[in-house]
């Protein structure tokens, strides 16, 4: 079957004070409904900091890695590899899978990394690679991607959580309350740092096939 495979790991998780806080809340995010609604293997840790899922889509492999990003943010960074291709189920019994998908995802997440370390890719935590099989232009998805990053790299605690909030759908009123500060506040917040961009980038990249 194609599916398209997700990896994800902690940046900096050895350096982290509480790995066990660390572990839990892991666990909780990607536990959120959002984020196995879609998936073909719910995503689950694996050895370490390090977790790994496989959705229908692209487009809904790009969106819980969205989700799971929020739901740790600020306190938690983590980069992600997806991947589009084959994947065999090697035991059916323990789930073991292997394939072109895989090694796909596991390509991208390693570049993710590498890429880190260049001042200007800094804010990059999302790559895509496209294994031998029909599916999304790489070129095209990782460029909306690094976009998307730098944009979630560049806000502040505040705006990350407003983003949260309003993609968990709560009025802007809402959050100005919970925020003690203005409607307008938040709407202008929400325009100057691209909040509302991000959002509408985010259910066009869910579409993806």
């Amino acid at each position: 079957m194609v599916l398209a495979p997700l990896i994800g790991d902690v940046v900096g998780s050895r350096s982290h004070p509480d790995r066990q806080a660390l572990h839990r809340r892991l666990s909780t995010a990607l536990a959120l409904t959002s984020v196995t609604e879609h998936a073909v293997d719910a995503p689950a840790l694996t050895v370490g900091d390090e977790f790994q899922g496989s959705y229908d889509t692209v487009g809904h492999a790009i969106d819980a890695a969205l989700w799971i990003r929020l739901a740790v943010a600020p306190d938690v960074d983590i980069r992600f590899g997806i991947g589009w291709g084959g994947v065999a189920r090697l035991d059916a019994e323990s789930g073991i899978q292997d394939g072109p998908g895989w090694w796909a995802a596991r390509e991208a997440i390693e570049w993710t990394a590498a890429a880190q370390q260049q001042s200007g890719l800094s804010h990059v935590r999302t790559a895509y690679r496209l294994a031998p099989a029909d599916g999304p232009d790489p070129g095209a998805v990782n460029a909306a991607l690094m976009c998307r990053d730098h944009l979630l790299g560049s806000l502040d605690q505040r705006s990350l959580r407003i983003l949260t909030g309003l993609r968990e759908g709560r009025s802007k009123k809402e959050l100005a309350v919970s925020e003690d500060i203005s409607a307008s506040a938040v709407s202008q917040r929400a325009g100057r740092d691209g909040l509302d961009l991000l959002l509408t980038a985010a259910e066009q990249l869910r579409e993806i096939r």
